[in-house]
This record gives structure tokens, sequence and C-alpha cells, in this order.
């Protein structure tokens, strides 16, 4: 075990203090010997499966928008609406699930948010006008969050010391993976055969995750002393860390949102390329999504923070050099990858500090980082709506994303200020 030394104040923090969580108490829960390096990635094969669903339903709505708003007999602007409902079932969902299902033992809860994706898509897949619709939507981001965090909980928990930010990432693989394959895919099928048949490849995708869960991912009863109830999962919002945590992700992951959400607007605008370009350069934005969280596994097990403080500095420049240079198409698009890639930096390392910050209700911690991501998600489309709406060109958002990022970069290093202190008096 490595404790963590005063030179490195921002190596994650474990239940006990140290950079690895405390052992296991024999026969409590599977450990990562007793389920093996196979039954390992098989578990977390099976949990990323899942979260390939949520981010192929997620992401393939804003494709899908216009022959939605046409099937629907509403406007475009109208049928956005559908984006925010998913968005704010995923703020609300994440907590109230988490607290609400305190008791359930966490591979029974997981199987049930993966029955909920399916259940929530099937609803999109036939409502038959916006009100239904808007309904479905939101239900659909109910289980989001809570699946997100209850699946990183139980990877952590599988994972050998050492390799508990790389189990977390690579179950977040599913999401990132789903905006390189799974959304324009969908996207593709859905203006082919029609969008409803989109909704209907993520119910699929979701009882297949249902079947794989039960399957591969073990039991984890709780370790001794940890509460099972509701009170006890909200004693997460008594750690000051864990609320500087979610006002990272709030603030700084909003920065590559506020690029993403006009992306179908910056293609043909700045970078000169055609309209039917945009499913390849949101590809492009998939792939580097995907290798970002591949590389912030890795770095994370090394610092947590220093990865999250790594991907804020990298996204500020980058987004900033992405408005300076974007009118070259070429330059623009290796600017998009890189901004996906290095923006995923924060994924991980965040999930894998909202664990490490709450070690007495680690699930509403995990939960409630896919609610800040989301919130994430609102803030860097409505300031970048605020610098559009001000006629401040298309390549304003990127400079708006920016400056989002440096405001994350701010708190995160309040975060490391006041930890530590804390530490510093703890050992005088």
């Amino acid at each position: 075990m490595t404790t963590r030394t005063d030179a490195d104040p921002t190596a994650p923090l474990g239940p006990t203090g140290t950079t690895d969580p405390p052992p296991p108490t024999p026969g409590s829960r599977p450990t990562p010997s007793s389920i093996g390096p196979g039954g390992l990635r098989m578990a977390i094969v099976a949990m990323a499966l899942g979260g390939f669903a949520i981010g192929t339903t997620e992401f393939a709505t804003m494709g899908l928008l216009p022959q939605i708003a046409t099937t629907l007999t509403v406007s475009v602007p109208t049928a956005g609406t559908l984006i925010s409902a998913y968005a704010l079932g995923v703020v609300i969902g994440a907590p109230l699930i988490v607290v609400m299902a305190a008791r359930l033992e966490r591979k029974q809860l997981l199987l049930l948010l993966a029955a909920a994706i399916a259940l929530g898509n099937a609803f999109s897949a036939i409502a038959p006008e916006l009100g239904s619709m808007t309904a479905s939507r939101f239900l659909a981001g109910l289980p989001h969050g809570a699946y997100f965090g209850v699946a990183s909980l139980i990877a952590a928990t599988l994972a050998p010391a050492g390799r508990r930010a790389r189990a977390v990432s690579q179950v977040m693989l599913g999401l990132t993976v789903a905006t390189m394959i799974g959304v324009p895919l969908s996207t593709a099928l859905g203006q082919w055969v029609g969008w409803r048949s989109a909704f209907a490849v993520v119910v699929v995708v979701a009882l297949a995750a249902v079947v794989a869960i039960w399957r591969f991912v073990p039991a984890l009863p709780r370790p001794a002393g940890q509460r099972a109830s509701a009170r006890g999962e909200l004693r997460a919002f008594r750690h000051a860390q864990v609320w500087f945590t979610l006002g990272i992700a709030a603030v700084g992951f909003g920065g590559m949102f506020a690029v993403y959400s006009y992306i179908g607007e910056i293609v043909p605008q700045v970078l000169g390329l055609p309209i039917g370009a945009v499913p390849w350069i949101l590809a492009v934005f998939g792939t580097g999504m995907t290798v970002g969280t591949l590389i912030a596994g890795r770095l994370a097990d090394r610092s947590v923070m220093g990865t999250a403080i790594a991907g804020l500095v990298g996204m500020a420049v980058l987004l900033a050099g992405f408005a300076l240079t974007a009118h070259w198409a070429v330059a623009g698009i290796i600017g998009l990858f890189a901004i996906a890639t290095i923006s995923q930096f924060l994924g991980p390392s965040l999930q894998t500090r909202l664990l490490d910050s709450s070690p007495d209700a680690p699930s509403l911690a995990a939960a409630l980082h896919h609610s800040a991501l989301n919130i994430g998600n609102a803030v860097g489309a409505w300031v970048g709506a605020l610098v559009l709406a001000a006629g401040l060109g298309y390549l304003a958002p990127a400079w708006a994303g920016s400056v989002l990022a440096l405001g994350g970069l701010a708190i995160a290093l309040i975060a490391v200020g006041v930890q530590w202190r804390a530490d510093a008096a703890g050992r005088g």
C-alpha cells in the first residue's frame, strides 16, 4: 500500500487516507484474485455494454432532431426540448435513485437500471406526440447517472490495487465508443429507416447488457460498517471535496460542450466542409473521446487530481487554439480531435475522486458525477448560445469554452489547496 506523500497533494485519497483502498474482510465480497483477470474483464465489458446503450441514446437524438420534429409536427427548436428533458432526467435521477435504492445489493440495482434504460427507450420508440415523447426522454435519462455511478463503484471495487481508475475508465469506454460508432450508425439508420429504429436498437443493446451483467458481474455485498440506508448515502453531501469535484465537472466540462453542442454549424460555417461531413466529424470527435478515456485511466491511477488539472489546462489551451486556427479545415479537424481527447481526462479522474472523497457513501457520490456532467452539458450549450446570440460568430463558443475550462481549473486548485491544508492540520 502506497501512502500519499507531502510532496504530492494531488494523489488520490482512499477511504483510509491512502492511495489504495483498504483490504476487504475475508469472505465479505469478491476480490480481484477471486474473480481472476478474465472474470474482471468480462464484468467490465458487460457494464460497458450498458454504457454503450446510454451513449447512443443520449447523443443520437441530437442528430435525428429534424426527423423527430417532422414526425411530431413541431419545429426543430421545440423538438430540442427532448434533449433538455433527457438531461433533466439524468440530473434528477442520479441522486434520487441511489438514495431510494440504498438497501439494494449493487448488482441487483445495476440490473434494474439497465432494464430501465431499455424501458425508457422502448417508450421513446413508440411515443405518438411531443408530450409523451418528452416524458419518455425524461424517463430514459433517469437511470443514466445512477448506472454509471454504480458500475464505476463495482469496477473500482473489483479492480486490483493501483488499477482502480483504469477499471473505471474502461466502464466509461462504453459511452465514448458509442460516440465513435453507435451515434453515427444509429443516426444513419434513423435517417434511412426512420428515427424510431434508433431507439429500438438501444432497447436491444440495453437488454443484452441486462443478460451480460446477470451472467458476468458478481454480487457485491457491502463492506462491514458501511451504511446501507438513504441517510447513509446522503452523508456524501457532508464532504467538501465532493462539492469541489462536482463543481469542477459542472463548470470545467462545460468547456467541451460549448463547442460540441454547435458542431453541426461549426463544420460548414467555420471549417468550410459540406453538411454531409458532420457525421464523419462526429466520428472523429468520438474517436478522440475514446483515446482520451484510455489514456486518462492510466494517468489517474498515478495522480487523480493531477490528471484532472492537466485536462482542464489542456482544454483551455486547445479551445483557444481551435478558435485561432479552425478556419483551416485540417487544423480544425485536428483541433476537434485534440479537444475531445483532452476533455476525457476529467471523466475517470473525477469519478475516482468522488469515490475516494466519500468512502462512507460512494454510490451517491459516484452517481452525482454524471449529474454534474449533464449540468456541464447544459452550461456549455447555454454559454455558447449566449455568445452566438450576441453575434460574435461560430468561433465564439470555443473562446467561451476556454473560459469555462479555466473556471474549472480555478475550482480544482482551490480543492487541492483545501485538501493540502486539511492534511497538514491532520499531521500536526
